[in-house]
């Protein structure tokens, strides 16, 4: 048994969809959350910019005496995942490999659909994650930039004709392409879910790089005996770099649970003078 807390961070909201799954499926586990909306989104800087959030993001975590790193940003984990995990003295979890089996797994005709942004699809990460699986599949990505901001708005609901006409616009060359699973290779992406889901329609599989990579970590903790003890109580205690109030409100609403009050503001930048 290991009662040390899970760490996991995003560059806003998105890791949220990780963070509930974790939650729910461990509810003895201590879990720190580190969302950095104060730079968000990641998806558009440079290679070199990314990774130095993540080291920063990681840096912050590991002051909190964490047993885990779940990289639950895919722009970090296509591009800075390998610099972060050697540098880690915990275990690091990216959300591509769990996501690019569970995408190869379940597709019935290889034709897979993957979303992300820019720069986790130019990275090609995903591609090559999935052909590994799955040599025969053919592979539609799109880079879907106005997402993240869009999400961080709370602009996710049905009716709501800027994020369905954004939607449109992404994903009409995806459904011209008569793919059966789409690959959520953002975890903000899936606080789009049922938005995505009306425009492709039900036959088509979605896949969360947040409830994938969760699963995973899961899978991990048991079989390494890493788990907290079982008659242990979990906390969950959050951090932003900005605008503690707005992400407590749609939080709130994507966890499913009122986290009000419990979400701290801190400067990472300030946490790292002696």
């Amino acid at each position: 048994m290991d009662n040390r807390a899970i760490g996991v961070f995003d560059s806003g909201l998105g890791g949220l969809t990780a963070m509930r799954k974790l939650v729910e499926a461990m509810p003895n586990e201590d879990i720190i959350y580190l969302g950095d909306n104060g730079r968000v989104p990641y998806g558009g800087r440079s290679r070199e910019t990314v990774i130095r959030y993540a080291r920063e993001d990681t840096d912050f975590l590991l002051r909190h005496n964490i047993k885990a790193v779940v990289v639950a940003c895919g722009t970090v984990s296509t591009v800075a995942l390998d610099t972060v995990s050697s540098e880690c003295p915990v275990p690091v979890f990216g959300v591509v490999e769990p996501t690019a089996w569970k995408a190869a797994r379940v597709s019935r005709s290889g034709r897979i659909g993957i979303i992300g942004t820019k720069r986790s699809v130019a990275s090609g990460a995903y591609d090559r994650a999935i052909l590994r699986f799955r040599p025969e599949a053919q592979l539609f990505s799109k880079a879907c930039p106005l997402f993240v901001p869009l999400v961080e708005e709370g602009r996710v609901r049905r009716g709501d004709t800027v994020i369905e006409t954004v939607v449109r616009e992404y994903l009409a060359e995806l459904r011209d392409a008569r793919i059966d699973t789409l690959l959520l290779g953002c975890t903000h992406y899936p606080l789009l879910s049922e938005v995505i889901s009306d425009y492709m329609g039900g036959d088509v599989r979605l896949i969360s790089a947040g409830e994938e990579t969760a699963e995973y970590l899961i899978k991990k903790l048991r079989e390494t005996d890493a788990l907290a003890s079982p008659d242990k109580r979990g906390s969950t205690n959050f951090y932003v770099t900005d605008n503690a109030e707005g992400f407590e409100r749609l939080a709130s609403f994507f966890m499913g649970s009122d986290i009000s009050g419990r979400v701290k503001i801190t400067s990472l930048e300030q946490e790292k003078q002696p």
